[in-house]
C-alpha cells in the first residue's frame, strides 16, 4: 500500500486516519453500549423491545447526520462539520449521563434514547466528510481504501467489547465511566483534522448543481429514504401513521421538484434496497450479538466473542485490494460471496453449545460481514460520480436507519415474541409471573406481552453469583450453575436462550435475500462486459441521463465479475 502514489493530494495520509480516527470513536461508544444492555435492563427495568429501540436511536441519528452533511458538504466544507460533529458527541454524553436510576423509568428512557440519538447524529457528520473525501483523494482504489477507512469500525467494536470486559465485568467500573472513554478517539480526530486542507468532491469540481448530483437518486431512490423516515416519524416521534406517511411523502416531492421529476436509475435503487439490508443484519445484529452469546454461553464469553469477530473484520477490511487483484473478485463478487457466508455464519451460530463452537460459528459470520459496507459505497462511488457525495451519503443513512429502525428494534421484538411464546408453551403460569402488564408489537407484526426487563435481570444476577460460587470452587461447568437456580428462573433463563437462537434464525434471512440480489448485479454487469468505475467526461456530465451513460474509466475496463 502506497498512500503517497495512489492519492492525489499530499497530506491523504494524515486525512485518511482522521476520518479512521473518527469512525473509531463511533465504534468505541456503539461497542461499549451492545456490552451495557443488561446493565439499562436490570437498572431501569427496559424489555429487549425498549433496549433494541435505544439501540435503534444509534442508527437512526446517524441518517440525519449522513443525508445534511452529505448535502451540504461541498458548499459549507468540510471544517464546519467536523466542528458540528464534535459539538453533538459531547452533547451525547452530557445527555445520556442524565439517566438515573431514581427517575421515572419513561424520563430515564428519553435521556438514554436522545442521548444515543444525538451520538449518532455525530457519527453520520463525520461520515458525511470522511466516505466522499476517501472516494475522492483515491478515484482508482476506492473499494481498498474505503476498507481502510471502515476498518477503524470493527477497531471501535474491539475496544468497546473489550472495555466492556475488562473494565466492566473485571474491575466494575459504572457503565458511565466505560461510555465516556469515547471521548478519548473524539479528542484525537478533532485535532488531526484541524487545520487541514480537503478536496472537493469529482461533481463539485465539474460545477455540477444539486439538482444535477440528485437526478441519480430521483424519485426511486428517494422512495427507500421516505419509507424509512416515516418509520422513524411514527415510531420514534411518536406521528400518527398516516401524518408520518403524509410527512415522507412531502419529501418525497421535495425530491421531485429537485430533481424536476427524475425517476433516477433503477441500479441505485437496487443498491439502496440491498444496502437498507446490509444495515438490519450487520448493525442491527452488532448491537444484540454479545447479548445473544453472552445468554446462550456467558455475558464476559460473549464480550470476548464480539472483540474476537470485530478483530477478524479489522484485519481482512485492509485485504480488499488482494482480494480484487490476487483473486480476481470483483466488488460486486465480494458481496455475493460474503452474503453467502454470513447466512451461514448467522445459522451456525444459532446452534452454538460451547465457546470453541461458537467461535468458528462466529468466524464465518465475521468473514461474511466484512466488506458489505465499504464495498457498497465502493460500488456506488465508482458507478454514480455525478451524484458527488450526496448518493454514498444517502445509502450510509439507509443502511444506519434500516438498522435502527428494522435490524436492532426487529431483532429486540423477535427476541421478546420467541422467549415469550417459548415460556408461554411450556409453563404458562411462569410466563404470567413474569411478562409485562402492557403488550407491544412492531411495524406490522402482533403485540406480544414481553417478559419484564427487571425480573430476567434479576435471574440473569442470581445466575452470575451461582457462576462466581463455583468457579470459587473450581467448577467450569456452566450448566451447573443454572441448574441451581430455582426451577422457574431456570425456565425463564432456558427460554430466553431458545428466543435467541430461533431469533439468529429469523435473522439469517435477510443476507439470504441479499444473496439473491447481489446474484442479480453480477449477471446484469457481466451482460454490460463487467464491472468498471466510471468518470465524469466533462463538465456537460450534469445533461446526461444517467451515471451508467458517463465514459468509463478504461483502465479499469479488464476487470470482471466473478
Amino acid at each position: 500500500m502506497n498512500i503517497k502514489q495512489d492519492a492525489i493530494s499530499s497530506n491523504a495520509g494524515r486525512l485518511l486516519w482522521a476520518g479512521f480516527t473518527a469512525i473509531l470513536a463511533a465504534g468505541v461508544g456503539f461497542g461499549v453500549r451492545g456490552g451495557i444492555l443488561a446493565n439499562w435492563g436490570a437498572e431501569f427495568g427496559f424489555t429487549s423491545a425498549e433496549l433494541g429501540a435505544i439501540t435503534g436511536a444509534g442508527l437512526t441519528g446517524f441518517c440525519f447526520g449522513i443525508i445534511t452533511g452529505g448535502v451540504v458538504v461541498d458548499k459549507l466544507g468540510y471544517g464546519k462539520l467536523v466542528i458540528a460533529a464534535f459539538v453533538f458527541h459531547a452533547l451525547s454524553a452530557i445527555v445520556t449521563f442524565a439517566a438515573m436510576p431514581q427517575q421515572a423509568k419513561g424520563t430515564a428512557y428519553n435521556f438514554l434514547y436522545w442521548g444515543t440519538f444525538i451520538f449518532a447524529i455525530a457519527n453520520g457528520t463525520l461520515e458525511a466528510v470522511a466516505n466522499p473525501l476517501v472516494a475522492t483523494l483515491f478515484p482508482n482504489k476506492r473499494t481498498h481504501y474505503l476498507n481502510i477507512l471502515h476498518a477503524s469500525w470493527p477497531a471501535g467494536l474491539v475496544l468497546g467489547g473489550a472495555i466492556g470486559w475488562l473494565l466492566g465485568d473485571h474491575y466494575g467500573w459504572h457503565w458511565k465511566w466505560q461510555l465516556g472513554l469515547f471521548l478519548i478517539p473524539t479528542m484525537v480526530y478533532g485535532a488531526m483534522f484541524f487545520g487541514q486542507h480537503m478536496p472537493q468532491s469529482e461533481a463539485s469540481q465539474k460545477g455540477l448543481t444539486l439538482g444535477g448530483m440528485f437526478k441519480d437518486v430521483g424519485l426511486l431512490g428517494g422512495l427507500v429514504i421516505c419509507f424509512l423516515l416515516s418509520l422513524f416519524f411514527h415510531g420514534a416521534l411518536g406521528i400518527p401513521q398516516t401524518g408520518a406517511y403524509v410527512l415522507a411523502g412531502a419529501l418525497l416531492l421535495g425530491v421531485g421538484v429537485l430533481t424536476r421529476f427524475s425517476m433516477g436509475s433503477f441500479l441505485l435503487f437496487v443498491l439502496f434496497v440491498a444496502h437498507a439490508m446490509v444495515g438490519a443484519v450487520e448493525l442491527g445484529t452488532d448491537g444484540w450479538i454479545q447479548n445473544i452469546t453472552g445468554n446462550i454461553l456467558t455475558p464476559a464469553e460473549g464480550k470476548i466473542l464480539f472483540v474476537f469477530t470485530s478483530m477478524i473484520m479489522f484485519g481482512l477490511r485492509f485485504a480488499a485490494e488482494f482480494i480484487e487483484q490476487r483473486i480476481g473478485l470483483s466488488p460486486v463478487g465480494i458481496l455475493t460471496s460474503c452474503s453467502m457466508l454470513a447466512v451461514a455464519g448467522l445459522l451456525a451460530t444459532c446452534r452454538i453449545q460451547t465457546f470453541q463452537g461458537a467461535m468458528l460459528a462466529l468466524l464465518i459470520y465475521a468473514v461474511g460481514k466484512t466488506f458489505f459496507w465499504p464495498t457498497m459505497l465502493a460500488v456506488a462511488s465508482d458507478r454514480f460520480p455525478r451524484t458527488g457525495a450526496i448518493a454514498i451519503s444517502i445509502m450510509g443513512g439507509i443502511g444506519m436507519m434500516s438498522g435502527g429502525m428494522i435490524g436492532g428494534p426487529g431483532l429486540g421484538y423477535a427476541k421478546d415474541r420467541f422467549t415469550s411464546a417459548h415460556l408461554e408453551s411450556t409453563r404458562p403460569e411462569v410466563y404470567a409471573k413474569y411478562k409485562v402488564a402492557e403488550p407491544a408489537g412492531w411495524l406490522f407484526f402482533r403485540e406480544v406481552a414481553a417478559l419484564d426487563g427487571r425480573k430476567q435481570g434479576d435471574v440473569q444476577a442470581k445466575l452470575a453469583q451461582a457462576r462466581q460460587e463455583l468457579a470459587d470452587e473450581g467448577i467450569k461447568d456452566p450448566q451447573v450453575a443454572i441448574e441451581r437456580l430455582p426451577e422457574e428462573e431456570r425456565l425463564v433463563h432456558q427460554a430466553g436462550i431458545q428466543g435467541d437462537r430461533q431469533t439468529l434464525v429469523a435473522d439469517a434471512a435477510i443476507p439470504a435475500m441479499m444473496a439473491f440480489i447481489y446474484l442479480g448485479l453480477l449477471l446484469y454487469f457481466r451482460s454490460i462486459g463487467g464491472y468498471r468505475a466510471v468518470h465524469l467526461a466533462g463538465t456537460d456530465a450534469a445533461s446526461l441521463p444517467n451515471s451508467d451513460s458517463i465514459a468509463p474509466n478504461m483502465g479499469m475496463g479488464n476487470q470482471k465479475d466473478h
